[in-house]
């Protein structure tokens, strides 16, 4: 299974009793798309698709969606899953959850990533758009946007495991992670992030193409704008991550050496949880070897 055990269980009948319920002028056939990290994604007819939290971690990252999305959309350049209708927990299932847009397109997540690089200078457009101030109210998240040093009591440890070794060379990740832990933390106020920038949150037009939607503000917070930045290992190879850092030249080098260090977090993280073997283990791993060869 690439995407930790599910709280809750998600299924079509439940969801098309919520929407009945609470919705019926969007009743519609269901159909389960998948179970992501967090969320269970079902398509709704041919127009609309429902995120339900599928873990009990994760259960208020929909509020947030509801919350900030319509205004993050203002900015964007590329679309963005800006909510269609809010759904409250009801027939046993206890969370908040939503209705979003269809979009057409391909999972970055299933191509190579050679299929992914025509995506870079539209992501890097987004990214540029919405690093912003936030506001004090942004949503906190004691994971993502934080100093990369609160990371390292979790990631140094992980790093010694060797649960990674079969992944990238344990000493050359070690020295990443210190060169990013070393690096001047980010001198300007906190800026809004998406949180969980990697090939599994976005829609291509189809492979080879250009960016067609960034998905997935359940991790939306502020902070450092490294914690974006990582996306260049994450979803490109080097040629990919050219482009992207190309559309974004007002970063300096600490900044990017703080992205690797985001890279590693993210990326082991994901390793350690499902493996190196599905769509997103693979993704991590590639990610965890192009931050020590790139």
């Amino acid at each position: 299974m690439d995407a930790p055990v599910a709280d809750v269980e998600i299924d079509e009948a439940l969801a098309s009793r919520l929407v009945a319920e609470q919705h019926p002028d969007l009743a519609a056939p269901v159909r389960l798309l998948a179970n992501g990290w967090d969320n269970a994604m079902l398509r709704l007819g041919d127009r609309h698709l429902i995120r339900m939290p599928r873990r009990l971690l994760a259960a208020r990252l929909v509020e947030h969606e509801l919350r900030w999305l319509p205004e993050l959309a203002r900015y964007s350049p590329v679309p963005l899953p800006v909510p269609v209708r809010a759904g409250a927990p009801g027939s046993g299932y206890p969370f908040v959850w939503r209705i979003g847009p269809w979009f057409e397109g391909v999972a970055a997540v299933e191509l190579a990533p050679s299929a992914r690089r025509a995506a870079a200078p539209g992501l890097a457009a987004f990214v540029g758009s919405l690093q912003r101030p936030a506001p004090g109210d942004a949503p906190e998240n004691p994971y993502r946007g934080v100093p990369l040093a609160a990371r390292d009591a979790v990631v140094g440890p992980r790093l010694a495991s060797g649960v990674l070794d079969a992944v990238a060379d344990r000493a050359a990740l070690e020295r990443v992670w210190r060169a990013a832990l070393a690096a001047p933390p980010w001198p300007g106020p906190p800026v809004w992030l998406h949180g969980d920038l990697h090939p599994g949150n976005l829609l291509l037009e189809g492979a080879g193409d250009p960016l067609a939607a960034v998905l997935d503000f359940g991790d939306v917070t502020s902070g450092d704008p490294a914690t974006d930045l990582a996306a260049a290992w994450l979803c490109f190879d080097a040629d990919g991550r050219e482009r992207f850092r190309a559309g974004l030249p007002a970063f300096t080098d600490a900044d990017w050496a703080r992205a690797r260090g985001w890279a590693i977090a993210v990326g082991s993280a994901i390793v350690e949880t499902v493996g190196a073997a599905g769509a997103m283990g693979r993704a991590g791993a590639l990610a965890l070897a192009a931050v020590v060869t790139d």
